[in-house]
């Protein structure tokens, strides 16, 4: 009976222990499994880690695209500054009237209707600007003898810019008598109200009763016929 009862108790043991071995192996399973289960979730942490770093790059570049944004709007403020101001932002060129300090003067003598002074005037380099359709001012000497009108109309406007030159003619003597006072250069200005006239030299001239066409674009149209 006792070695029925040690058999049992043997078998009893041997299934415990059996029992425990497998709990023990299914515990170490699980605790490798928890292991990898870990490592897999540092992976994704990695991932995550990447994409958080990517994502800061991506912003990094939006800044630096802001940047060059910026730099490009500085450009065009410069390259808008670069020209002539028209007073609304723009830098476009301004069309004015002209004034005898726009204008490079020169003079030369015609012998055509008994002689006169040829007076040609162009806009000086970078400057358009527009002659009133009326007589150029044109004094003599220091009494200010000023020439009258050689023509009964009035004469266009023009404009001036680059190599269009204007012509006007100057008869400093336009009387037949003897007389007259003598004279080397003639004042000129566009309009008598220009506050900037310059004194052209033409020579030895006898002016008595001077007269002056109006501006004109070529110079065969300038002779001052009495």
């Amino acid at each position: 009976m006792f070695g029925n009862r040690r058999k049992a108790l043997l078998v009893s043991a041997a299934l415990v222990g059996g029992a425990m071995l497998m709990t023990a192996c299914q515990d170490s399973d699980a605790t490798k499994d928890t292991g990898a289960a870990k490592g897999s979730s540092s992976s994704p942490g990695k991932a995550g880690d990447s994409g958080s770093s990517s994502g800061s790059s991506s912003t990094g570049g939006g800044k630096d695209t802001a940047k060059g944004n910026g730099g490009s709007g500085k450009g065009s403020e410069d390259g808008a500054g670069s020209g002539a101001d028209t007073g609304n932002g723009g830098r476009e060129q301004v069309e004015q009237s002209c004034g005898a300090n726009d204008i490079s003067w020169s003079t030369r003598s015609e012998t055509q209707a008994g002689g006169y002074i040829l007076v040609i005037a162009k806009a000086k380099p970078g400057i358009t600007c527009y002659l009133p359709a009326e007589l150029p001012t044109v004094a003599f000497g220091s009494d200010g003898t000023q020439a009258g009108p050689a023509e009964q109309s009035v004469g266009e406007q023009i404009k001036l810019s680059g190599s269009t030159a204007a012509y006007a003619g100057v008869n400093p003597k336009s009387t037949n008598t003897d007389g007259g006072k003598e004279l080397d250069s003639i004042i000129v200005a566009v309009g008598d109200n220009d506050p900037d006239p310059v004194s052209l030299p033409v020579g030895t001239i006898t002016v008595d009763k001077p007269v002056v066409t109006n501006w004109h674009t070529a110079p065969t149209e300038a002779v001052p016929f009495s």
